[in-house]
């Protein structure tokens, strides 16, 4: 039996605080779950602490209600989040393992509530989450374990020799253009014209958008964890790019450029402008949010010569856990067709 007991944590600045000082995920973030809430679903945030009384973890729970008897899906994006002494294996044996915390994350929401999976992405490298046989990998991801993930304890100059040639050059181009100039967006009638952009971005790529009060609730709601910059040509935003940031990682949530952002490749400067207010905080890990091998993947794949692949996502199944990974591809695929219309 487990020694490890989770409650709940219903203190916004307790909660942040053991996100950031165990190096968690921005996802993980109270802001990021009050998001959410106004969206669809429901946030709980549980900490998991060991026999002694120690925190050991930490897991945002994301509860979307499903219809009839199904109950709920449980979603912890790029959670658990763990203790810097779990996360270090030269340990004792006695620490618990990552598969332990996860574990008991799971048996608290089979103990509470009716769901028909807890699903975890871990923000752990492939290989370093290892779960027990009650684990099946989820079919259909929301986020990507295949990603880039730049190391910002790098000098700048190692980071700008690692690009490919293209991006070093297009990077100092476009940081010479002088119609170009970056600042950051701080109101929200500067991030209404950035989402002018980025529908124009969005009709020319073909992906489907939340409502405009989804990206103010972020930009509101993450408050100071949401930096939001863009690229300016006589006033006006071409470029802009909305991230997500922890103490440890900073995170891609949304970006885009019109035609005049194109034609100067203002994107180039102004994910370098970012890349280095990110390092300068002393952030160690720039996260581009995902490589599923489209038009951006190959843009993001020139910011680097690896990439970075994640312990991927995981389910604890459920009552109806059948229903749900047949039935989840086919309304996904209705809802990207309606979105599309």
């Amino acid at each position: 039996m487990s020694s490890l007991t989770v409650n709940p944590c219903t203190d916004r600045a307790v909660w942040d605080s053991t996100v950031k000082e165990f190096g968690g995920h921005p996802l993980q973030l109270w802001g990021w779950g009050d998001l959410k809430s106004a969206h669809r679903w429901s946030a709980e945030r549980v900490l998991v602490t060991d026999a002694s009384g120690l925190v050991v973890g930490a897991c945002q729970l994301l509860t979307r209600t499903l219809p009839g008897p199904l109950g709920g899906f449980v979603y912890a994006p790029r959670g658990p989040v763990l203790a810097r002494s779990v996360q270090d294996p030269d340990l004792p044996a006695a620490s618990p393992a990552p598969a332990e915390i996860a574990d008991a994350v799971a048996d608290y929401v089979r103990g509470s509530r009716k769901a028909v999976a807890v699903s975890i992405e871990p923000d752990e490298d492939a290989g370093q989450f290892e779960l027990g046989s009650g684990w099946r990998e989820t079919k259909t991801p929301v986020l990507p374990a295949r990603t880039l993930i730049l190391d910002l304890r790098l000098s700048e100059d190692d980071l700008i020799r690692d690009m490919s040639k293209k991006h070093r050059q297009y990077v100092r181009k476009s940081g010479r253009e002088e119609s170009l100039e970056i600042r950051a967006v701080t109101t929200a009638a500067q991030l209404d014209e950035c989402l002018d952009v980025y529908r124009e971005t969005s009709e020319r790529a073909d992906f489907g958008l939340h409502e405009d009060s989804y990206y103010h609730d972020a930009f509101s709601m993450l408050g100071k964890d949401a930096p939001v910059w863009a690229s300016y040509v006589d006033g006006k935003p071409v470029a802009f790019l909305f991230l997500a940031k922890s103490s440890r990682t900073a995170f891609e949530l949304y970006g885009g450029m019109n035609e005049i952002g194109q034609r100067l490749r203002a994107n180039y400067a102004l994910k370098w402008h970012a890349i280095c207010e990110m390092k300068n905080l002393g952030i160690e890990r720039y996260d581009f949010g995902g490589l599923i091998n489209d038009g951006v993947t190959t843009f993001k794949k020139g910011w680097a010569s690896h990439e970075n692949l994640l312990a991927g996502s995981w389910d604890r199944p459920g009552p109806g856990y059948a229903i749900w990974t047949e039935g989840l591809p086919l309304v996904k695929k209705a809802v990207r067709t309606l979105r599309r219309r």
